[in-house]
């Protein structure tokens, strides 16, 4: 009965450490708080040098449970992430997340032999346990702290953080087998790169495709499509483990190829996975702190510190400077870069490690981590957004995103059901517009289920369902925000190069013979945009208007108000293809052709 009472003081001392580390994300939300840095003070204070007095050493539960969150992460990580909107940033980000990684840890691992007293293999443990940066910890502190960054700024970021920990990862297995067998060559160092490597991304690219094809194929009952694509994750992310290929990589390809292709049931998997990787955080994080000890802390925390200073102001800007210097950033862009180099629980995962195989100094690897983590907290998570705005690669606030509600309907995957409340500031209520690729279905007015002929005129208030693209449904949120008032150009503003938004087509057809349907005659330019594109506008977006071509020029309100008229003579040439812009595309064709997508 003894054992009996143990579990069950287990199980509801654990569930009281899970649901406080839940609790306090409010607080944290609510101050800006780093939340990785709450729940490792809960860990701390539950554990034996704590008020909690729990006595928690298991470092091999740890590093289970670790694996399990961080291939959960990545694997969320790239079910979010869109093909199309990396593309222009793939080589720079996947530059920052393997050569990025091995120069700051050469970096640092000089300082970290000299300050720890360490022979040079040891040091370089040091440097590659600190080396990637934390995609959980990054955008996390973004969405907190209300930062909108510029697209190209974000997507590196977010790539980067997604795509180094499998190099990073690797490094530390390669030089804790180094220490503890004490012989390899660089030689194969090299080749067990390349094959983890590309067995990672075999497993990965098949496993996505795996699932893609089984989700679609099967009839699971409702409900368990989440639970069994969050189950095949784990399965591609043991099967390529076992194979000794780099799970963390083929986990994170699979979510790319599952996040873009069309799916039964997406929108529960994204929730579903959502809390489930938000609990398997908490979970780590906690665990992690439980391990830490404050005596041990004291002892090594003069020297992390300024292993953690010269990471941030040294290795890890040298390291993003030197990386990008092929590519077209500017130096306010690669400042923000090298300082959003955010430590947070992989880094002290990987410090687990040395402990799980039992190498000398395994604990100094952890406490050193430990400290380097709660210092990049501090220091870079509390100044990320003051350094975005300060270096200008923050985009204006908008208004938070209307409530949409996505409903999938069975039977077919193109096409899914999007809800919104119709606001009286909305483009849609003023003007009546959606998009040519959507579809009012119904509308509920006071409890009563109408369709859109039976709901004309629209009413504040109402709630408008449109059939819409899976892929698209994001882009309807424009059209039901409060819209700011526009800043408009001259009215007057007609002629061979620009033109204000707020001019009808049948205005411009007058002017260079269009020709237009009657019903078309009276949208404006900023209502064609809003119809045909498939996404926000954005400066430099292209519409056809045969036989002229509308160029999106100057944005404001979140809609085109000045366009720019591509006339037949005026077309260019097409420069031929360099080679690296021939090499790039053909990559992305290859790319495209294996995951289909």
């Amino acid at each position: 009965m003894a054992s009996l009472d143990s579990v069950s003081i287990a199980i509801f001392l654990g569930a009281i450490l899970v649901m406080a580390g839940i609790l306090s994300s409010l607080l944290a939300l609510r101050f800006g708080a780093p939340l990785l840095l709450v729940f490792l003070l809960i860990g701390m204070l539950a554990g034996d040098a704590g008020p909690g007095q729990l006595s928690f050493d298991d470092v091999r539960t740890t590093y289970l449970v670790g694996s399990v969150a961080l291939a959960l992460i990545l694997f969320d990580g790239g079910l979010r992430t869109k093909f199309q909107s990396i593309r222009t940033v793939l080589a720079p980000s996947m530059v920052l997340a393997t050569i990025g990684v091995l120069l700051t840890a050469l970096i640092s691992a000089p300082v970290a032999k000299y300050v720890l007293d360490l022979n040079w293999s040891e040091s370089l443990l040091v440097g590659a346990v600190v080396a990637s940066t934390d995609a959980a910890a990054v955008f996390l502190l973004v969405h907190t702290q209300g930062l909108r960054l510029r697209p190209r700024v974000g997507a590196t970021l977010e790539v980067e953080s997604g795509t180094n920990d499998p190099f990073a990862i690797f490094l530390t297995l390669m030089l804790v087998k180094f220490i503890s067998i004490g012989q390899s060559s660089l030689g194969h160092v090299a080749f067990e790169l390349a094959r983890e490597g590309l067995l990672g991304a075999i497993f990965g690219v098949v496993g996505g495709r795996l699932v893609v094809l089984a989700l679609n194929r099967m009839a699971l009952p409702q409900g368990l499509h989440a639970p069994f694509v969050t189950t095949a994750a784990l399965v591609v992310f043991g099967v390529a483990q076992i194979a000794h290929a780099s799970g963390f990589l083929a986990v994170y390809l699979a979510g790319i190829i599952v996040g873009n292709r069309p799916t039964r049931a997406h929108n529960s998997v994204v929730t579903f996975l959502d809390a489930a990787t938000w609990l398997a955080q908490i979970v780590m994080f906690v665990l992690l702190g439980l391990l830490a000890s404050p005596q041990r802390l004291l002892d090594s925390v003069g020297p992390a510190v300024i292993v953690a200073l010269v990471l941030m102001l040294v290795a890890r800007p040298i390291a993003v400077l030197l990386c990008l210097v092929p590519f077209r950033f500017n130096w306010r862009e690669k400042v923000f870069i090298a300082w959003t180099g955010l430590r947070g629980a992989v880094a002290i995962f990987l410090a687990s490690i040395p402990m799980l195989v039992g190498l000398p100094k395994a604990y100094l690897y952890f406490d050193v981590a430990f400290v380097v983590v709660i210092i990049s907290l501090l220091l870079q998570g509390w100044t990320l957004a003051p350094a975005a705005r300060w270096l200008h690669v923050a985009l204006p606030r908008v208004e938070r995103g209307p409530r949409r509600v996505e409903l999938d309907l069975p039977g077919q995957l193109e096409q899914q059901l999007v809800g919104y409340p119709v606001r009286a500031k909305s483009l849609y209520f003023r003007r009546g517009l959606t998009p040519s690729w959507s579809k009012p279905t119904l509308v509920i007015r006071d409890e009563r289920i109408l369709s859109p002929d039976e709901a004309d005129p629209i009413e504040a208030g109402d709630y408008v369902y449109l059939l819409a693209p899976p892929e698209k449904a994001e882009a309807l949120d424009r059209f039901f925000v409060d819209m700011p008032p526009s800043t408009a150009p001259d009215p007057h503003l007609l002629g061979d190069f620009m033109v204000s938004g707020e001019h009808t087509l049948g205005e411009l057809a007058e002017v260079y013979g269009v020709t237009i349907s009657e019903a078309q005659a009276k949208l404006t330019l900023s209502d064609y945009f809003d119809i045909h594109l498939d996404h926000a506008p954005k400066a430099g977006a292209e519409l056809a208007l045969d036989p002229i071509v509308l160029v999106a020029r100057n944005i404001s309100g979140g809609r085109v108000n000045v366009v720019g008229l591509r006339l037949p003579e005026d077309e260019e040439k097409v420069a031929p293809l360099t080679s690296w812009q021939g090499f790039k595309r053909k990559l992305a064709e290859i790319w495209s052709s294996v995951a289909g997508v």
